[in-house]
């Protein structure tokens, strides 16, 4: 197919929009999120389909339990956003260990995308620990040389591709903060596609920590929401942080009732998503000038690293969608190597669609 001229430049988000709109398939995630979608999948709930009152009963406390009975936990608490959870769980265990010190990855979501609330809103003190582009170690552990109240383990880590650590690696780490007197959090917004990598239960990973946040609306599909998880206490806590940062609304059973209808609908399908990425990566590993890492993906996600420029992927991205109707992204971003420019990759129901080789066509597309 003979290219059209396309401008190079940004993408607004006012053009994402309106391109998306005209796209019939999409490479990444679930597609197109519809209010109709979203009451659809709710409908399949029937009588679990539930109100809350300020998150007491209904749906939410059937999520509850459903997710606490999954990952073998004491307690849980839904609460509306992940941004609040995490800041929620750092509080109770810093209070708890008379400790400010939070140890996490550099390239942590508290870090990166979270506007410093853990150190703005709760006065906690952040230890970034290893280098930004891997995964840290036990080694990293071992040159911390001060007292640390939370170590935070993110599974997997989004914003290198995906990295999971071995599951001894993983012990050892856990293992390691519990010998040094400090609690483990598991930033797991993406725990549920951890499965397939650790041959293990998710409640076999959860159990190695003191409490564990999942995300609804990443891999599930939900529109909002995240859930708390550990000991009763903690929890009970959590609940009353829950209502000091406005986070108990009056009516949170939409929220939960998305959440729950995800969760019962693509859990079962992550497998699926993982073999499928496994495919594309392959696929796309063939071509010249790409690069995907991790590969083979550890989960559905992966970060495809292009020998291109940023006027290419966008002239590309108006192409594919205009000539193909399918949507790639909302464009790219740099990498630490000058020359290439990486997208990220998240494979649901939507990249099922796609056969790896249509998808490898697309990419093609964004190169110079």
């Amino acid at each position: 197919m003979a290219r059209t001229k396309d401008p190079g430049a940004p993408l607004t988000p006012a053009e994402v929009r309106h391109l998306r709109t005209t796209c019939d398939r999409f490479l990444g995630g679930h597609g197109r999120a519809t209010p109709q979608a979203a009451l659809d999948e709710m409908a399949t709930l029937g009588e679990d389909l539930a109100i809350d009152t300020y998150g007491d009963g209904g749906s939410v406390e059937i999520l509850e339990n459903e997710v606490r009975r999954l990952l073998k936990k004491p307690a849980a608490v839904f609460m509306p956003s992940g941004t609040m959870i995490q800041q929620i769980a750092l509080r109770i265990h810093s209070d708890r260990r008379h400790s400010k010190v939070v140890a996490f990855h550099a390239t942590s979501h508290l870090e990166l995308h979270e506007d410093k609330a853990y150190q703005r809103l709760h006065g906690l003190v952040g230890l970034t620990i290893g280098n930004r582009y891997e995964l840290f170690t036990l080694d990293d552990l071992r040159q911390i040389n001060e007292p640390v109240g939370t170590l935070v383990v993110e599974l997997p880590q989004r914003e290198i591709g995906g990295l999971l650590p071995a599951w001894d690696e993983l012990v050892a780490q856990t293992q390691w903060a519990h010998d040094h007197g400090a609690a483990v959090h598991m930033d797991g917004a993406r725990l549920w596609e951890c499965g397939p990598f650790y041959g293990r239960k998710l409640s076999a990973v959860a159990a190695l920590f003191d409490t564990v946040y999942v995300s609804f609306y990443k891999g599930m599909g939900a529109t909002t929401g995240g859930m708390l998880l550990g000991e009763k206490d903690v929890i009970a806590e959590a609940r009353e942080w829950r209502h000091r940062q406005g986070g108990t609304l009056y009516n949170l059973w939409p929220y939960a009732a998305s959440a729950l209808a995800g969760l019962r609908l693509r859990l079962p399908r992550m497998p699926g998503y993982v073999k499928h990425a496994r495919k594309i990566a392959k696929a796309l590993s063939a071509i010249d000038g790409i690069t995907v890492t991790p590969n083979p993906p550890q989960t559905p996600m992966m970060h495809i690293y292009l020998r291109t420029t940023a006027e290419a992927v966008n002239a590309g991205i108006r192409r594919v969608a205009r000539e193909r109707r399918i949507w790639i992204s909302g464009g790219s971003f740099p990498s630490e190597a000058p020359g290439l420019r990486a997208i990220e990759l998240y494979c649901g129901d939507a990249t099922l669609q796609l056969s790896p080789a249509e998808v490898a066509d697309a990419l093609r597309e964004l190169l110079v």
